[in-house]
């Protein structure tokens, strides 16, 4: 069952906890059958590649693998951490930081 998000496509985001904690980076995709999120630059494996007519050389290439979106917290404009909150303003559902109270 898929639940709702607070981290979305395209926000800020430290890494609370595990082997990457501290790094930061940009969410590339979310996914929300899985409750995973890509980080641009954050849990990098390496991908062992066949040759193929793309690549005929093959090769080790390092991509981004997905990370629990719990382990993930939302960074405010001033680079600290927070927890976000949803209200409606005017007719519609908005998200907050709740440490400061501005509109992400």
């Amino acid at each position: 069952m898929a639940i709702k998000l607070k981290i979305k496509k395209g926000d800020t985001v430290r890494v609370i906890t595990g082997s990457h904690k501290g790094t930061e980076g940009t969410v590339l995709s979310v996914s929300r059958e899985t409750n995973k999120a890509i980080v641009e630059g954050v849990n990098l494996v390496k991908k062992h590649n066949k040759p193929n007519a793309q690549n005929p050389q093959g090769g080790i290439t390092e991509k981004e693998a997905p990370i629990h979106v719990s382990n993930l917290s939302l960074l405010t404009s001033d680079g600290k951490t927070t927890r976000v909150g949803l209200r409606v303003e005017e007719g519609k559902k908005v998200r907050y930081a709740k440490k400061t109270d501005e509109v992400i």
